[in-house]
């Protein structure tokens, strides 16, 4: 019996989930948004280059650390598609993302700092809410929700029930 010829530097959509850890459906997703590529056969399966496990690994980390996936796209579209990117590349690519890393990083220390203040609150409103509503910004608008679209809001209902 003849055998299909498959070619080692191609991998199927299962063999990248199974070898990545993401699912089929995620892959798919990715491929969708341009965040990897793959080729088809003449049966129109697909095939995807070596170099995906790298992508996936990449794509995968940096949603792990809070980088949008638009974010991550415009880094990997300036990867070469015909090597497997190097650790220069990646080097270079990781540089432009430690201004936002180390915001983030700031942002979560000072909720750890601040955290004891509203556990339990539910207000997010309060002067003293610096999580939400930092320095009272919000209170500038008046009493009620000013996170929701106006037609959202519920009416104010006076005391006496009008």
């Amino acid at each position: 019996m003849p055998r299909a010829r498959t070619t080692f530097h191609e991998l199927t959509v299962g063999q990248v989930a199974e070898r990545s850890g993401v699912a089929i459906s995620a892959l798919h997703f990715y491929e969708r948004q341009g965040l990897i590529r793959s080729t088809r056969t003449t049966s129109n399966q697909r095939r995807f280059s070596r170099d995906t496990l790298r992508r996936v690994a990449f794509i995968r980390t940096s949603q792990n650390v809070g980088i949008p996936l638009a974010t991550i796209k415009e880094a990997l579209d300036q990867l070469p598609s015909e090597r497997t990117p190097t650790r220069e590349d990646w080097t270079r690519l990781s540089k432009g993302w430690r201004v936002i890393l180390d915001a983030r990083i700031a942002q979560l220390h000072a909720l750890r700092d601040t955290l004891d203040d509203c556990i339990g609150c539910g207000c997010l409103s309060l002067r003293s809410c610096h999580l939400r509503n930092p320095r009272d910004v919000l209170g500038r608008g008046g009493p009620g929700a000013r996170r929701l679209p106006p037609s959202e809001r519920q009416p104010a209902h006076s005391p006496n029930g009008s």
